[in-house]
């Protein structure tokens, strides 16, 4: 068992999906482990106070906007909320999961108005993105966090870019953290067009987001200057998207991929297509429990608190089986993501004559 920092499987044409072999499933056993230690059970108590000191500090970061008025000091408040914004969104994410509250029902009505009235998030969007993630992690077909966009996670991607996003794939590694600032303008710009689109979309989440949008400007134009809005909007915008990459990339970036042609059996492509990142208690709180990805995937109800306790579980229970788990430091979580960008690269165009 590698427990260790696992060294990224490198793509290559012709054979960019990594497969490895998957005998019999044996998550039936780890999961009554699991259940047997009481690590599925709710843990209400510990994601009130959790909501309680996030929403305690998004009253006070306003409040302190409200005070300070037309100043530059607000770039302040603008990365304090960058930070306070970011935990919302983990917080959403707990109750998509169903982590939070016994009832389906209020999971998802919390996701909803969390999501869309606080964050400027579609819930529903991205439930969908993200249960298709967490059932075919690192599937270059049908994960949509590693299908082609600006970046290219195989060398037949890359192949594919045209224009700017083709040279920007000659040099994915210098891109990947200054394209980190636009994320979360993307995430609310395909937010609103997912729900333009749908016809089947849940009208409540419209008036949210709307509500979101229309709310944000208004409250920033009648206290500030254009110039200082604009700044302000730029620096949370762009440091929540920041802090957001920089949370989700060590995750699975780097890691192994998997095509159609992937065994079905399902521990061992959760486990094998994630990692976790040591960090500690202060660490977790930063990145909302995720860096304990591979628990997380095999156990997405699971409440993020129990997380560090199931990984001696899973540690031992790989160990037995002779499953290899990663699991490495921070900042070689990203050594190991640029190297895996670095690698990848287009074929020269065919000479026009």
């Amino acid at each position: 068992m590698a427990t260790s920092a696992a060294s990224p499987i490198q793509p290559r044409r012709g054979n960019e999906a990594q497969r490895v072999a998957a005998p019999g499933s044996c998550y039936a056993d780890l999961l009554r482990q699991v259940k047997a230690a009481g690590l599925l059970e709710r843990r209400l108590g510990y994601y009130l106070t959790r909501i309680a000191v996030t929403g305690g500090f998004f009253i006070a970061a306003w409040t302190v906007f409200a005070v300070l008025g037309d100043s530059w000091w607000q770039l302040a408040v603008a990365v304090f909320l960058a930070v306070v914004f970011a935990q919302v969104g983990f917080l959403a994410h707990d109750a998509g999961h169903q982590q939070i509250f016994r009832s389906r029902r209020w999971n998802d009505r919390f996701a909803r108005v969390v999501s869309n009235g606080l964050g400027g998030l579609s819930y529903g969007w991205w439930v969908d993105k993200h249960n298709r993630h967490h059932r075919h992690p690192n599937d270059l077909q049908r994960d949509p966090d590693v299908g082609r966009s600006v970046l290219a996670w195989s060398d037949a991607q890359a192949d594919l870019q045209r224009g700017l996003s083709r040279s920007i794939a000659r040099n994915q590694d210098r891109y990947f953290f200054p394209l980190l600032l636009l994320e979360a303008f993307s995430l609310q710009a395909v937010s609103i067009r997912r729900l333009a689109e749908r016809k089947d979309h849940r009208r409540l989440e419209t008036v949210l987001l709307l509500a979101h949008l229309a709310g944000g400007i208004v409250l920033l134009l009648l206290l500030m200057s254009p110039l200082h809005a604009l700044a302000f909007i730029g620096v949370q915008q762009g440091l929540l998207g920041l802090y957001l990459g920089v949370s989700f990339a060590p995750n699975h970036k780097g890691m192994p991929l998997a095509d159609a042609a992937w065994s079905s059996d399902f521990l061992r492509r959760q486990v094998l297509t994630s990692r976790n990142v040591r960090g500690g208690r202060l660490l977790a709180a930063a990145c909302g429990g995720l860096n304990y990805q591979i628990e997380h995937h095999l156990f997405p109800s699971m409440p993020s608190r129990n997380l560090p306790r199931a990984r001696q579980i899973v540690r031992r229970f790989c160990a037995e089986h002779a499953v290899s788990y990663s699991e490495t430091t921070l900042f070689d979580s990203y050594v190991q993501v640029l190297r895996y960008l670095r690698a990848i690269t287009p074929s020269p165009l065919p000479s026009r004559r």
